[in-house]
């Protein structure tokens, strides 16, 4: 079944993704609503729409931390290029770009402008970019790039090397386009170029935009939006029943099967995401038979059903719907499968149950955090492995970054991260494939995969990269180096009558639009 396409999903394949996904949903309209706010909004014929959201921040500042998934989501900025449903790059505010060598040619739209009517030109594009890199860390590199401005729309970034993924990068929603010279409050009152503006921001609490009047890409629906902050699970299931609000994410499962009594009344969809959990296997410690078991043994759907759709069990880190995401899984091997591996490296069964060698117990440490559903992961591997006479022992750490992933100190590590972070999957595959990455600390070395990674690394066609980065991934799935279980779903409940929103996006940053609306 693809996920990426359902609208409406069954009792058992749901309940909702609490990876921490930013994406704030939709919200009722005025004839829903109650009160004397209400009435004056639809004596003025006014169309006011209201989001349930998940958080809520200190700032605006689209450069700076995350706070540009929000600003991308309340529909207040925009940046160059943008990842469509199907994961494929798409312009936005550029009209289009060449890329000759080191250096990129970005051509911006014509009509492109902010909300206060000045245009996009190339000039304040390219301090955009040299502002993200002096205020934001995990961007410092756009700092190393020379810019020149061509003419009015039109400029240039050229790299120290080849940077096929620049344009994934720029889609990032830190890269939204801001008025710089007329900003006078980045935390509370920034000038984007989307189709709303900023009516009302209380920080860290309650948002609310407006009709941006000057939108450059046509007209917008909605008259207004507010994001109302609701933490609360149970309150945003009575706002959603008393059509307060009429959509969210984060639905929990409890609350799905309130919604899924009523079709007629609530529209559910799930799309598989973006966020992955894996495992390390140490190579250091496990011989390839025992990695082969272990591997065999883990059943990814079964922890998905268990889950309760939370995920979705994936054969690689990507999801199937992207060109990059065409890998062979892992085969699911019967018991005594499994148990043929082990005893062939002179494993013998005990009488307790599992497997010995030279009087000593097989027994294996899973290192997890107790995040994303990693705890509940180790416990389910923890008993599939027990089927088959390994014993799993469990160790938790508040921090796995400075523990066992730096350290190495672990039989098998449980890790949950953004896989696809922008429609491209060099990413993901250069921090955790390429001998002495970050996530090397199991021992995963192999030549023909450095080499295949070294030309994704410069591979400008994008039909090529998804084959190099398939054929990288296969290798390490069948030498059995990590163990891909599951994609957190992004799931969203709407009343019927919501359209315009992006609830098929794989992607949290994507909320509003300018169709985003009602039917009346």
């Amino acid at each position: 079944m693809n996920l990426h396409k359902l609208k409406k999903i069954s009792h058992k394949s749901l309940a909702l993704l609490l990876s921490g996904s930013m994406l704030l949903l939709g919200a009722c309209s005025t004839a829903k609503k109650s009160g004397d706010e209400a009435v004056s909004s639809e004596a003025a014929g006014e169309m006011a729409l209201t989001f349930a959201a998940n958080f809520a921040y200190a700032s605006l500042d689209t450069h700076k931390e995350y706070y540009g998934w929000y600003t991308s989501i309340y529909g207040i900025t925009e940046s160059l290029y943008k990842i469509g449903d199907d994961l494929s790059l798409e312009p936005w505010l550029a009209e289009s770009a060449e890329e000759d060598g080191n250096t990129w040619t970005i051509t911006l739209k014509d009509e492109a402008a902010f909300s206060d009517g000045d245009t996009l030109t190339a000039d304040i594009a390219v301090r955009n970019i040299q502002r993200v890199a002096e205020v934001n860390e995990r961007f410092s590199n756009f700092a190393e790039y020379t810019y020149e401005v061509v003419d009015e729309k039109t400029f240039t970034v050229t790299t120290p090397e080849v940077y096929p993924t620049l344009l994934n990068d720029l889609s990032g929603p830190e890269f939204g386009m801001l008025d710089l010279d007329d900003i006078t409050d980045y935390d509370t009152a920034i000038i984007g170029t989307g189709p709303f503006v900023i009516s009302k921001f209380i920080q860290e609490g309650d948002v609310t935009v407006s009709k941006n009047q000057n939108y450059w890409n046509g007209d917008v629906v909605a008259d207004t939006i507010t994001f109302r902050y609701m933490q609360d699970d149970d309150s945003k299931l009575v706002a959603m029943q008393s059509g307060e609000i009429s959509g969210y994410d984060s639905v929990t499962a409890q609350a799905y099967e309130v919604y899924q009594q009523d079709e007629s009344k609530y529209s559910l969809s799930v799309v598989s995401g973006t966020r992955l959990q894996f495992y390390i296997l140490n190579e250091n410690r496990l011989d390839d038979n025992l990695r082969a078991a272990i591997n065999g043994t883990v059943d990814k759907e079964a922890i998905a059903e268990f889950l309760s759709g939370t995920v979705t069990a994936t054969d690689g880190p990507f999801s199937s719907d992207a060109a990059y995401g065409q890998v062979e899984g892992v085969e699911l091997l019967d018991t005594e499968e499994a148990k043929a591996l082990i005893e062939a490296d002179g494993y013998t069964m005990g009488d307790d149950g599992y497997y010995e060698k030279d009087g000593q117990r097989l027994t294996i440490n899973i290192a997890y955090y107790a995040a994303r559903s990693l705890d509940t992961l180790a416990t389910l591997m923890q008993e599939q492995l027990k089927a088959v006479g390994i014993d799993a022992t469990l160790s938790v750490y508040e921090d796995p970054d400075s523990t066992y992933i730096a350290t190495g100190d672990y039989d098998i590590a449980l890790y949950c991260m953004i896989a696809d972070k922008a429609g491209d999957p060099y990413y993901f595959i250069s921090n955790t494939l390429k001998s002495g990455c970050y996530y090397s600390s199991g021992g995963f070395s192999n030549e023909t995969c450095d080499a295949l990674i070294e030309q994704l690394a410069v591979e400008t066609d994008v039909e090529k990269r998804a084959e190099l980065a398939n054929e990288i991934v296969q290798i390490a799935i069948d030498e059995n180096a990590f163990g891909y279980v599951g994609l957190f779903n992004k799931i969203t409940v709407l009343s019927p009558e919501i359209t315009g929103y992006a609830s098929e996006n794989p992607f949290d940053f994507y909320a509003v639009s300018a169709e985003t609306g009602y039917v009346q």
